[in-house]
């Protein structure tokens, strides 16, 4: 099966080693997972599978996707997300994505969308500086000189308050520290982007791999 999942942040906690040294870690909901594609070369022109994840009442569902997940024979779910596989021949429509394809002591690379801070100035959202805060001052937070007189323009990349995190991002090369089949949990260690109960794409490391 592939070395990737999907799965939902549930919070961190810290647990003990036998030596007596502490370990935060990430307590992730992971699957178990439903394939509900499989694409080849052949009809897609490229090979990949199609990993479901999240029960879902049949209400919400649109007939679209309920025609989607019931060709592949699984209940509906609420996410679906594509894993790039280089053989496809060993999947299959229905099958089952579950925690142990990882094992403790794993590298793993974890895929999410940041927490949201809505609008954000320069100070917090670039690291600037601040001006002088004396009182003669005027510029305490606000952004610097938007650029120069020549130009008549403001340069690409200039640091703006703007709205800030709710990005896609990626945090590499963490550690698996415990493995629960039973009840389908990943503790992983440091932090991982997003909030409590949004979804996570869990799969092996490529620079470690």
């Amino acid at each position: 099966m592939p070395k990737a999942i999907l799965g939902k942040k549930l919070g961190m906690t810290q647990i003990f080693t036998p030596e007596g040294k502490v370990i935060p870690v990430t307590v992730v909901e992971a699957g178990p997972c439903k394939i509900a594609q499989v694409k080849t070369m052949e009809n897609d022109g490229y090979t990949a599978i199609q990993l479901g994840f999240g029960a879902v009442k049949p209400v919400n569902v649109t007939k679209p996707s309920k025609g989607h997940t019931d060709k592949a024979g699984i209940d509906p779910v609420k996410y679906l997300r594509e894993i790039r596989v280089k053989d496809v021949s060993a999947y299959n429509p229905g099958d089952t994505v579950t925690v142990d394809i990882f094992a403790p002591g794993e590298i793993v690379d974890v895929s999410g969308v940041s927490k949201g801070k809505g609008f954000a100035g320069t100070i917090k959202r670039w690291n600037d500086r601040r001006g002088p805060m004396g009182h003669g001052s005027k510029n305490h937070r606000r952004p610097a000189s938007a650029g120069a007189k020549g130009p008549a323009r403001v340069f690409k990349g200039k640091h703006s308050p703007g709205r800030m995190g709710g990005d896609n991002c990626t945090v590499q090369n963490l550690e698996v520290v415990r493995v629960d089949a039973e009840r389908n949990l990943l503790l992983i260690k440091g932090a991982l982007p997003g909030a409590k109960q949004s979804l996570l794409l869990i799969k092996e490391s490529r620079k470690m791999s």
